[in-house]
């Protein structure tokens, strides 16, 4: 049923979560996670833009995002679930997941909300709303 399953990874406690959740699911059906983070790099792009301290900014993000994925990878192995990473430049995060998840032949998003409201919702959007309006597999949004 769950062959491939996605998991957006934000190195939050919240994603981490979700991760533990999709190796829960990943053992029942016999399936493979991918963890897939974005990167949002500089958009307010203006006529004095720096893409060099973009890139630099990225270059640290990935490290940090790298330390993360190796010490979820040991969960997936010993749980002998196949697991495999994807960092992404992105623009649009939700576009991207979406996108990603339609080529890559997922079969299931599971992702964690931040259970933003109010003024923090509407400034910020919600990842997983747009995921959830915009996908066309089924999504577990795990809170």
């Amino acid at each position: 049923m769950f062959t491939n399953i996605l998991v957006p990874f934000d190195l939050s406690n919240q994603s981490i979560h979700a991760f533990k959740t999709a190796l829960d699911i990943a053992k029942k059906y016999n399936s493979r996670i991918t963890l897939l983070t974005c990167l949002e790099g500089d958009a307010w792009h203006h006529k004095f833009y720096d893409s060099s301290a973009d890139n630099e900014i990225i270059k640290k993000q990935k490290k940090a995002i790298l330390a993360h994925i190796a010490k979820v990878e040991p969960l997936a192995k010993k749980a002998n679930i196949s697991m495999k990473s994807q960092i992404l430049k992105s623009m649009s995060v939700v576009k991207d997941i979406v996108a990603y998840a339609k080529s890559r032949k997922i079969d299931l998003i599971v992702m964690s909300s931040h259970g933003r409201t109010g003024v923090d919702k509407l400034i910020l959007g919600s990842v997983a709303n747009g995921v959830t309006q915009k996908s066309s597999c089924p999504v577990l949004i795990i809170k």
